[in-house]
């Protein structure tokens, strides 16, 4: 089948993914977190999760297509996880940009500090992300196609988000420091280095 052209649109999407990691992290942790610019803090981030959610359930799609024959049950399991992650931290974005653009006039969820309905604790977000990567990391390294070093970022980003799930279901406090090192190790360093790693691979293949 295929798939060169849908390669080089998910590659250029997985490149602009992995860059926009880092800008989310920047934008949650020291504008909104460290409060150096909590309103626009927030806002970007809820962009940046609603984009990037999608940009990610892009780049499954092309992940699937190649590691499909490799074991297609647990293919198409890694593709529906890792696509419940990224709607599901998508609609957490936008739930978020929606209450920003135009505040309720009380925010029930947010003062009692509840969890978000979608997301709880980030479990589509970083939980099922982190599920649907390690699965992904495993058909990866079943062949040739991509890098073995490739994979093992892969096992490496998808166990740390899965990290980043329980430290804020179990620590809850973003500002935590455990929370803040695994989260940022996570966005700034790992995440990026997988999503433009696999961008620059798809689009090689596309040629």
């Amino acid at each position: 089948m295929q798939t060169k052209r849908y390669d080089s649109f998910a590659g250029t999407l997985a490149i602009l993914a992995g860059i926009g990691g880092p800008l989310y992290s920047v934008a949650f942790v020291f504008l909104y977190l460290f409060q150096l610019a909590p309103a626009l803090g927030l806002t970007l981030a809820s962009l940046l999760l609603l984009v990037g959610g999608v940009l990610s359930a892009t780049v499954m799609v092309a992940l699937y297509q190649h590691v499909r024959e490799a074991d297609s049950g647990f293919a198409i399991l890694a593709l529906v996880i890792s696509l419940v992650g990224a709607f599901g931290g998508a609609t957490h974005g936008a739930y978020d940009l929606a209450n920003q653009f135009h505040p309720p006039v009380s925010d029930v969820l947010g003062t009692n500090n509840y969890p978000n309905m979608v997301d709880p604790r980030g479990l589509a977000t970083f939980g099922f992300a982190g599920i649907g990567l390690v699965l992904f990391a495993w058909l990866m390294s079943q062949g040739k196609t991509f890098p073995s070093r490739l994979a093992q970022l892969g096992y490496l980003a998808g166990a740390l988000n899965i990290a980043i799930y329980l430290a804020r279901l179990i620590i809850l406090t973003p500002s935590n420091p455990i929370v803040l090192v695994v989260a940022g190790v996570t966005g700034l360093i790992v995440n990026p280095a997988f999503f433009i790693w696999l961008g620059l691979r798809l689009r090689a293949m596309a040629r």
